[in-house]
Parts: structure tokens; sequence; C-alpha cells
């Protein structure tokens, strides 16, 4: 059985699309349907049915996916193992993580991992916390550095750091000169809001209805970018963020900031694993990495 063209197989059910897949290899989409079809007449039926939109996995195919889909794994994993026991590890480590930490968390493990383990590569994936959820539970992720409500228990994730959430303004706005602003105060501000759906958004919005109002959104965006560069140049319009998001904001003054308490909204950064199956020898060296740096970091995702 060749392996390419299972692994290939796998990456169009996952992506639902045989277009991302040809982006993402960087070649034609005819180039990925010809391979698809080769692959699909030796089954006796098609895999996948396609559709306006994309390419849907029929029942066979769905079959075909799982049957497939751990013996990649285990083929893969065996032959990590041999180059392993060749004394060098190397391998693909495909690490979710969030936007706040993209740098300079993912810049200082790649200079790392280059420097003592040249045979790991690393594929980087930023997204939100929904997505990366998502994604660990398909196991198109080995690692993922999240936000989390609550300090983890388990054993597939570790705490990293935990931070508490502010109010983000102009400079000169009176509200966030304080020290601390109990979160009651947010009643009636006009805000930049994460889009629906997102856990950040739904414990924003539980927040305030535990305290008997609505948080008013004027605007809503993904990127912290944006919701930055808003409050930073309209006076009386706020933002809601973790330290990361705007450090160098406040750093360079562009911003500024207070602590929000009562309650002190605090999430935890963790680094998760799939709930399923072992990592491998890259994967641990990675994730060992990932620890050793934010420890030297003080616990924290930026550095002193």
């Amino acid at each position: 059985m060749n392996i390419a063209a299972v692994r290939l197989f796998l990456e169009v059910v996952e992506a639902g699309s045989l277009s991302k897949v040809a982006a993402h290899r960087q070649t034609a989409q005819s180039h990925i349907s010809r391979q698809i079809t080769e692959f699909e007449s030796g089954y006796g039926g098609p895999l996948f049915r396609r559709t306006g939109r994309g390419v849907v996995v029929t029942e066979l195919g769905a079959r075909v996916a799982a049957r497939l889909r751990p013996w990649v794994q285990e083929t893969e994993q065996m032959e990590l193992e041999l180059k392993s026991d060749a004394g060098r590890i190397v391998g693909r480590v495909t690490l979710g993580i969030i936007p706040t930490a993209a740098h300079p968390l993912a810049t200082r493990l790649f200079e790392r991992l280059q420097s003592e383990h040249p045979g790991i590569s690393l594929d980087l994936v930023e997204a939100q916390g929904t997505e990366l959820d998502a994604l660990l539970d398909s196991r198109s992720l080995d690692l993922a550095v999240l936000f989390r409500f609550s300090k983890p228990s388990g054993r597939d994730e570790k705490l990293l750091s935990s931070v508490s959430t502010y109010l983000v303004s102009a400079p000169g706005d009176a509200l966030t000169q304080q020290p601390t602003l109990p979160f009651s105060r947010l009643k009636g501000l006009r805000l930049v809001l994460p889009r629906r759906p997102s856990h950040w958004r739904n414990a924003l919005d539980e927040t305030a209805r535990g305290l008997g109002f609505q948080l008013e959104s004027v605007a809503e965006a993904d990127s912290l970018t944006v919701q930055r560069t808003l409050v930073a140049n309209q006076p009386g319009l706020y933002s809601i963020l973790g330290p990361y998001a705007f450090a160098e904001d406040l750093r360079t003054g562009k911003v500024q900031a207070t602590k929000l308490v009562r309650p002190d909204l605090m999430r935890h950064v963790t680094l998760a694993t799939p709930r399923q199956g072992k990592l491998t020898p890259a994967c641990k060296v990675a994730a060992q990495t990932i620890q050793a740096i934010v420890k030297s970091w003080g616990n924290q995702l930026s550095e002193p």
C-alpha cells in the first residue's frame, strides 16, 4: 500500500476540499483530483461525493478512512522510532498556537529545536481556541498552546501560565488610568469584542449576565491586532484582553489598560496533547522544550 497516496486521501477527508489540499501542497487541483480518482479505483466504489462546495466523504470512504488512519499513524511512528534508534530524533511536529503566543514562544521554540534537534521540523497552525480544540480532537495537531478557564487536571494538558484580564483603551482614558476596575463598570461601555462562536466571548457574556447586565458590542473582530488598533485610535472605545495581546502597545504608549476584578477573570495557558495515542519522540522533545522556555521566563508567555 502506498503510504503517500493514503496520506493524500486522509488529507482530503479532513479538508473536505480538493482545492484546499492543492493550495496547501502548492500544486494544481487537477493533479490532486487525478491521484484521488486513481486511489478510489482500488476500492470498488466512490470514496467521495463531489459537490459545488467541495467533496463529502461517502459511507465507503468513511469506513476506509477509519481503517487507514491508525495504519498511517502506526507506520509513521515505526519509521520515526527506527530513525530515533539511530541516535537522532527526527520528525515533524504540528503545533497549534493561540495568536498571543505566536511570538516570541514559537520563535524561541524554533531556534532551540534548530540548535539542539535539527532533525525536528515545525508545522505551526495559528488559530483561536475553539478551532484548535477541534483540530486536536481530529488528531490534526500533535500539540496545542491554549487558553483554559480552569487549571488542567488530566495527563493530556500541562499548565504553562496563568493571566488576568484587562480593559484596554486609548491613552488618557480616565477608567483605564486606575490600577483595577470592577467588571460591573463595563456596563454601558462601547466595546470591541471577539466574534461568536468563541469560548472567550461566551465567558465575557456570562460574567456580565451574572452581574445583571449585557455587554454593549459596537464592533466584533477575531483579530487581536484589529481590536487593539480600533481602541488605540478611538477614545471612548474599549476592548477586553489578556496581557500578552497588548503588551508591546502598552510599552510604546499606544494603549492604556486596567486590571478587571470582582471577578478576576483568570485564564490558564496550557500545553495540550490529543486525548488518544502516544506522542512521537519529536513531539515529546517539542513539548519539553516549550515547558522549559516558559519556565525560564518566569512562567510567562513573554520574555522578561
